[in-house]
C-alpha cells in the first residue's frame, strides 16, 4: 500500500518536473529554439491550430527560426499569428517561407528573463510542497485505517527524501537555465 503510494508520488513530482522544464523551454535564452513558438496559433480553415501541426519549424543557425509551412497558402495566416502572438518576433516572409531573425538580448532583458525563470522555479517548488501536503494527508488516512505508527513514519520520511530530491532538482534545472540566459 505504502510502496504504491510513493509510486504516485514520484509520478506527481516527474509531472511537474517536466512542467517547469516545458516552461523554460518557453523562456528565450537569447539563441532560437523552436520550443519560443510553442504557443502559436494559426488560422487554419476556421479553427485554431497549432503552428506545429500546420508547418515545420527549425533553427538554421542560433539566430534564426525557419518556418516552413506544409501549405503555402498557411504562409499570411502564419505571419498574421506570430505578429498577434506578442512574443517581439519581426518575421519575413519569402514566398516559400518563413523566418524570424532572433535578436541578441540586452543586459535589461535578461535579467527580467532571468527573474521569470526564478518565479516559474518558485511555482514548480510549491507545486511539490502542495504534492508533499496531499500525501501527507494520504499517509494519515491509512494510519486511521490500520498502518502501523513505524510504517507511516517510516512513508512521510521517504515522502520527505522525494521532496527534498525533486526541490534539489528544480533547482539544479534553474540554475542551468540562469546560466544560459546570462551566457552572452
Amino acid at each position: 500500500m505504502v510502496n504504491a503510494l510513493l509510486q504516485q508520488l514520484k509520478e506527481q513530482l516527474e509531472k511537474n518536473l517536466s512542467h517547469t522544464h516545458a516552461e523554460f523551454s518557453r523562456i528565450r535564452a537569447g539563441k532560437a529554439s523552436p520550443g519560443m513558438l510553442e504557443g502559436v496559433m494559426v488560422e487554419y480553415y476556421g479553427a485554431p491550430t497549432p503552428l506545429s501541426q500546420v508547418a515545420n519549424v527549425n533553427t538554421p543557425d542560433a539566430r534564426t527560426l525557419a518556418i516552413q509551412p506544409w501549405d503555402k497558402t498557411l504562409i499570411r495566416p502564419i505571419e498574421t499569428a506570430i505578429i498577434n502572438s506578442n512574443l517581439g518576433f519581426a518575421p519575413q516572409n519569402d514566398g516559400e517561407m518563413i523566418r524570424i531573425n532572433v535578436p541578441p538580448l540586452t543586459e535589461e532583458r535578461r535579467k527580467d528573463l532571468v527573474k521569470m525563470a526564478k518565479a516559474e522555479s518558485e511555482n514548480s517548488k510549491v507545486g511539490i510542497r502542495n504534492i508533499r501536503k496531499d500525501f501527507m494527508e494520504k499517509v494519515k488516512a491509512l494510519q486511521k485505517e490500520g498502518l502501523s505508527e513505524d510504517e507511516a513514519r517510516g512513508a512521510e520520511e521517504e515522502i520527505q527524501k522525494h521532496i527534498d530530491n525533486f526541490i534539489k532538482k528544480t533547482e539544479e534545472v534553474l540554475s542551468a537555465k540562469e546560466k544560459e540566459i546570462l551566457t552572452v
